[in-house]
Protein backbone atom coordinates (compact mmCIF):
# COMPACT_ATOMS: atom_id res chain seq x y z
CA UNK A 1 0.00 0.00 0.00
CA UNK A 2 1.51 2.99 -1.04
CA UNK A 3 1.35 6.72 0.19
CA UNK A 4 -1.17 8.74 -1.72
CA UNK A 5 -3.18 6.32 -2.97
CA UNK A 6 -6.99 7.18 -3.31
CA UNK A 7 -9.57 4.43 -2.61
CA UNK A 8 -13.55 4.39 -2.92
CA UNK A 9 -15.05 5.19 -0.10
CA UNK A 10 -16.83 2.09 0.81
CA UNK A 11 -19.50 3.63 3.38
CA UNK A 12 -22.98 4.06 1.22
CA UNK A 13 -23.75 6.11 3.74
CA UNK A 14 -21.12 8.51 3.12
CA UNK A 15 -20.31 8.08 -0.13
CA UNK A 16 -22.21 10.93 -2.32
CA UNK A 17 -20.31 13.17 -0.37
CA UNK A 18 -17.55 11.96 0.40
CA UNK A 19 -16.22 9.41 -2.73
CA UNK A 20 -12.54 8.94 -1.80
CA UNK A 21 -10.17 8.51 0.35
CA UNK A 22 -6.44 9.23 0.47
CA UNK A 23 -4.08 7.28 2.33
CA UNK A 24 -1.73 9.58 3.60
CA UNK A 25 0.15 6.94 5.71
CA UNK A 26 4.08 6.22 5.30
CA UNK A 27 5.01 2.89 3.10
CA UNK A 28 7.31 1.94 5.91
CA UNK A 29 4.28 0.95 7.91
CA UNK A 30 2.58 -0.98 5.38
CA UNK A 31 2.84 -3.95 7.92
CA UNK A 32 0.20 -2.14 10.13
CA UNK A 33 -3.43 -3.83 10.25
CA UNK A 34 -4.44 -0.05 9.57
CA UNK A 35 -4.12 3.10 7.45
CA UNK A 36 -3.89 6.77 8.05
CA UNK A 37 -6.76 8.73 5.85
CA UNK A 38 -8.32 11.43 5.08
CA UNK A 39 -11.55 11.88 3.60
CA UNK A 40 -12.14 13.47 -0.01
CA UNK A 41 -15.19 15.47 -0.02
CA UNK A 42 -17.00 16.96 -2.90
CA UNK A 43 -16.14 20.41 -3.63
CA UNK A 44 -19.98 21.15 -3.78
CA UNK A 45 -20.75 18.80 -0.30
CA UNK A 46 -17.92 20.20 2.07
CA UNK A 47 -19.12 21.09 5.24
CA UNK A 48 -16.87 24.08 5.33
CA UNK A 49 -15.29 26.63 3.33
CA UNK A 50 -12.12 25.30 2.57
CA UNK A 51 -9.24 26.43 4.81
CA UNK A 52 -6.64 26.50 1.60
CA UNK A 53 -3.87 25.36 4.01
CA UNK A 54 -5.46 23.07 6.46
CA UNK A 55 -8.39 21.69 3.55
CA UNK A 56 -6.51 21.58 0.38
CA UNK A 57 -8.93 21.50 -2.66
CA UNK A 58 -7.41 19.29 -5.07
CA UNK A 59 -8.30 17.72 -8.69
CA UNK A 60 -9.08 14.05 -9.00
CA UNK A 61 -11.00 12.23 -12.19
CA UNK A 62 -12.44 15.65 -13.03
CA UNK A 63 -13.50 16.75 -9.71
CA UNK A 64 -12.85 19.12 -7.42
CA UNK A 65 -12.36 17.83 -3.66
CA UNK A 66 -11.56 19.15 -0.22
CA UNK A 67 -8.73 16.98 1.57
CA UNK A 68 -10.58 17.31 5.07
CA UNK A 69 -7.39 16.89 6.84
CA UNK A 70 -9.19 17.99 10.44
CA UNK A 71 -11.05 14.41 9.65
CA UNK A 72 -7.55 12.29 9.37
CA UNK A 73 -8.67 8.78 11.06
CA UNK A 74 -7.01 5.67 10.88
CA UNK A 75 -9.05 2.63 8.86
CA UNK A 76 -8.83 -1.03 9.26
CA UNK A 77 -7.01 -2.18 5.65
CA UNK A 78 -9.99 -4.27 5.02
CA UNK A 79 -12.72 -1.19 5.34
CA UNK A 80 -11.20 0.27 2.26
CA UNK A 81 -12.86 0.47 -1.02
CA UNK A 82 -10.73 -0.53 -3.86
CA UNK A 83 -7.62 1.43 -5.38
CA UNK A 84 -8.94 4.15 -7.86
CA UNK A 85 -5.68 5.93 -8.42
CA UNK A 86 -1.90 7.91 -6.67
CA UNK A 87 -2.14 11.44 -6.38
CA UNK A 88 1.89 11.78 -5.47
CA UNK A 89 1.80 15.25 -6.49
CA UNK A 90 -0.52 16.38 -3.30
CA UNK A 91 1.84 15.22 -1.31
CA UNK A 92 3.68 18.74 -0.31
CA UNK A 93 0.36 20.01 0.40
CA UNK A 94 -1.17 17.51 2.44
CA UNK A 95 2.15 17.21 4.66
CA UNK A 96 2.06 20.82 5.31
CA UNK A 97 -1.87 20.93 6.18
CA UNK A 98 -1.34 18.04 8.73
CA UNK A 99 1.81 19.85 9.89
CA UNK A 100 -0.68 22.68 10.18
CA UNK A 101 -3.21 20.89 12.16
CA UNK A 102 -1.03 19.34 14.36
CA UNK A 103 1.38 21.86 15.24
CA UNK A 104 -0.27 25.28 14.66
CA UNK A 105 2.02 26.38 11.94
Amino acid sequence: MASFTVYTNPDPKSLKAIPFLLDVQSELLSPLDTRVVVPLYLDSTAKTHPISRLTPVIAFQSKSLVAMVPELAGVSKRHLGPVVGQLPEVRPELLAAIDLLITGF
